[in-house]
């Protein structure tokens, strides 16, 4: 980074960034860009799912505005029914005819009473209905190796057998085939508080009867560590043969202060801005380290890492269920997501797969939604943004960025991914998260001679601003375009607390 020393201030004399487009050779999977839809609070009823009885505008049951918001994204994935819910969650309670289905209590999200309306037959026809992967936990915290197993048998088994009978009598002919199965959530903790020498046995013979039917070949995931725990992943990447799992999770929220005190979703300072920013960006560190342990027992990188739980977690919303974690989400929240997803494209190469907690309604959701109003949040809108990674080729970047900070924290200001679609489009997506400084970035684009750019970003007047049922287009995306060729260089304004995608032809 070039610096000047003048009179004591310190001048950055230029932010660079070098794209180098033709050097190209890991694939960003769409999967990293995947969503997360537990039995908590208003994220599956009244958020997703209302009933073909509500006032509430639906298909068939399902939200018609929420629907739709989610397949304008193209999500690729959605993870169901947990969660902490997965591991107290039995399948059979949530087949059949709806008034035979027993109830039960949601001990782990506010002591509410689940009907279990929503079961897997309802998530299997959303998943459809999006053209999405669907992505089910199972329940080894709670549940047995034999409920699993007629699971999996009841989803995919396309023949003659109990399950697959039983299926066939609850409407469904055709068997569903799904690929990506998680073999309990948080085993450390709320999924039975096992060791990890436990799990990774109970690993090894829950998905030892997870079979494979009718052609399909199951993706299991085992359940793996909570942020910084590298034992675990040690002691799983020992213990369970690679040629046994597909993929190891990772969950890690960014909570801005305690657990006790996490801080207000809306209120904060500019130094409790960046702290958040600066955990967000930890993601880095720990998806170096758990590559590491990784890398030791699996060099070429077979066993790929999933974030299925990752976002921000703040205090619940004033006068709301402490056991639905309602949040609301501000411009600060757009950059946790953009800050997240460019490190989640940055190791492409062993992040297979991510999912952000949660769709609706649930920490730092996409949507919200308030009887029969719905909105789009400012993560929801990054994530549109972000559409051209999906499936792209990561790119190698070289950036300087001059220094924002607050307090005790010191980050740069710029943070960057670049990705080549298929059609030869190069993708650049930059975060300036100065709240209050505008910055001038010099882009060298070397191996293309693109030249076409079009742009869109996102900004507020606040970093606190969002989106509220009275005013839902606070904060939008818009057209961006401060940019100019200089010879090869693309010069870019990129303005103070945006998010900007640029993509040149």
């Amino acid at each position: 980074m070039a610096v000047l020393m003048l009179s004591g201030l310190t001048v950055f004399a230029q932010n660079k960034l070098i794209v180098n487009a033709d050097q190209g050779k890991t694939q960003i999977s769409r999967h990293i860009y995947g969503h997360f839809s537990e039995h908590l609070g208003r994220c599956i009823y009244g958020g997703i799912w209302v009933g073909p009885d509500s006032d509430i505008e639906n298909i068939d049951g399902y939200r018609k505005d929420v629907f739709e918001a989610l397949k304008n994204l193209n999500i690729p994935n959605l993870r169901w029914p947990g969660g902490c819910f997965a591991d107290e969650y039995h399948w059979t309670d949530g087949i059949g005819p709806k008034s035979e289905r027993p109830k039960m209590i949601n001990t782990h999200w506010g002591g509410v009473t689940e009907d279990n309306s929503f079961g897997t037959h309802e998530f299997m026809t959303f998943c459809e209905m999006l053209e999405t992967e669907p992505y089910i936990t199972g329940n080894v915290g709670s549940g047995s190796v034999e409920e699993m197993s007629k699971w999996v048998e009841y989803i995919n088994f396309d023949g003659v057998s109990p399950m697959a009978d039983l299926r066939k009598r609850n409407g469904r002919e055709e068997p569903w085939s799904i690929k990506y199965w998680g073999v309990g959530n948080e085993s450390w903790g709320c999924g039975g508080n096992m060791t990890a020498e436990y799990y990774a046995n109970e690993y090894r013979r829950y998905a030892t009867f997870a079979r494979n039917y009718s052609g399909s070949r199951l993706y299991k995931i085992a359940g793996g560590a909570n942020s910084t725990d590298y034992n675990w992943t040690e002691v799983l990447m020992k213990n369970i043969p690679l040629n046994m799992m597909d993929a190891m999770s990772l969950h890690y929220y960014t909570v801005p202060g305690s657990w006790g005190k996490k801080g207000s979703a809306t209120e904060f300072s500019k130094e409790e801005y960046l702290t958040t920013l600066e955990k967000a960006a930890f993601m880095d560190e720990l998806l170096q380290k758990h590559g590491t342990i990784m890398d030791k027992y699996d060099p070429n990188k077979r066993v790929k890492l999933i974030v299925d739980e990752w976002g921000t977690w703040y205090d619940v919303e004033p006068n709301t269920n402490p056991g639905f974690l309602y949040q609301q989400n501000t411009l600060r929240d757009a950059f946790v997501a953009a800050i997240t997803l460019n490190t989640f494209n940055k190791h492409a190469d062993r992040v297979h797969m991510a999912n952000l907690a949660q769709t609706v309604n649930v920490l730092q959701a996409l949507i919200l939604t308030e009887e029969d109003e719905m909105l789009l949040t400012p993560t929801y809108h990054v994530f549109d943004l972000y559409r051209p990674h999906m499936d792209a080729t990561l790119l190698p970047t070289h950036l300087e960025s001059e220094m924002v900070e607050a307090g005790s924290v010191k980050m740069e200001a710029l943070n960057v991914s670049s990705s080549l679609s298929d059609d030869g489009t190069v993708n650049i997506a930059i975060a300036n998260i100065n709240p209050e400084k505008a910055i001038d970035l010099a882009v060298s684009l070397r191996g293309t001679n693109a030249k076409d750019v079009s742009g869109r970003y996102l900004t507020a007047p606040e970093l606190n601003s969002h989106n509220s049922f009275e005013q839902k287009e606070v904060v939008s995306i818009k057209d961006f375009k401060d940019f100019k060729w200089s010879k090869d260089v693309l010069n870019v304004k990129v303005p103070a607390k945006s998010v900007i995608v640029l993509r040149v032809k």
